[in-house]
């Protein structure tokens, strides 16, 4: 068995401060606990459930999902991930175009899930799909750069750097593979095709976020 854990892009650093992406690190740990405290009816109420969504029932929950974890592994997972990649692509597109990019790309992501699924009544919830938008703007934006990495193989785990398009790319085919045992499954999973749909709109879209002289203002490493 083996799987990395991304840390940091060790090849360039955010010649700003990461305000959004922090910002968005704070709401979801506020969401969690207040899932925490209050519980399965404040994740019923505020997940998406696809089959309300079908409905027209519920759509503001398709924003608050995006903001809500299943467990501790889940959250803490999902937000070294979203560190690890967030910065950069927040200083590419600058604060206003990053935080509307990451909205859109997990609206994108559930919008997915949803019409996988259209009938479920299972809760689905997670930043995931957002965090796979800003994987797919990386992917095309920063392929070269190297990722700070924790490599785990068997019992054993070194920091290893890895190149941006092979941890990405790597990642992104064990979404595709995965994407049907989870389609055809009766109770609760990972929403694969969430991240899929999230990644595809990040490095089909991430061009028209950034802002190129912001792109060349990175100090190296």
């Amino acid at each position: 068995m083996g799987g990395m854990i991304p840390l940091s892009d060790a090849s360039r650093r955010p010649a700003h401060f990461p305000v959004i992406t922090l910002f968005i690190i704070v709401v979801n740990s506020i969401m969690f606990l207040l899932e925490l405290a209050q519980g399965d009816s404040f994740v019923m109420r505020w997940a998406v459930v696809p089959a309300r969504i079908t409905a027209g029932h519920a759509w503001i929950t398709i924003l608050t999902a995006m903001f809500m974890h299943g467990g501790w592994l889940h959250i803490i997972g999902n937000m070294v991930f979203f560190w690890a990649f967030g910065p950069e692509i927040e200083d590419a597109m600058g604060p206003v175009r990053y935080l509307a990019f990451y909205l859109i790309g997990g609206l994108v992501a559930t919008l997915a899930q949803v019409a996988a699924s259209p009938k479920s009544t299972i809760p689905n919830l997670g930043a995931s799909g957002a965090i796979a938008a800003v994987m797919g703007a990386f992917l095309v934006t920063y392929p070269r750069d190297r990722i700070k990495s924790i490599l785990f193989i068997g019992w054993f785990a070194r920091v290893t750097l890895i190149p941006a398009s092979l941890l990405i790319g790597v990642w992104f085919v064990i979404q595709l593979f995965s994407i049907g045992a989870v389609t055809n499954a009766n109770t609760g999973g990972v929403a694969y095709l969430a991240h899929v749909g999230g990644m595809i709109f990040g490095a089909i879209t991430a061009r028209l976020f950034e802002v190129p002289e912001r792109i060349g203002g990175y100090v190296e490493r």
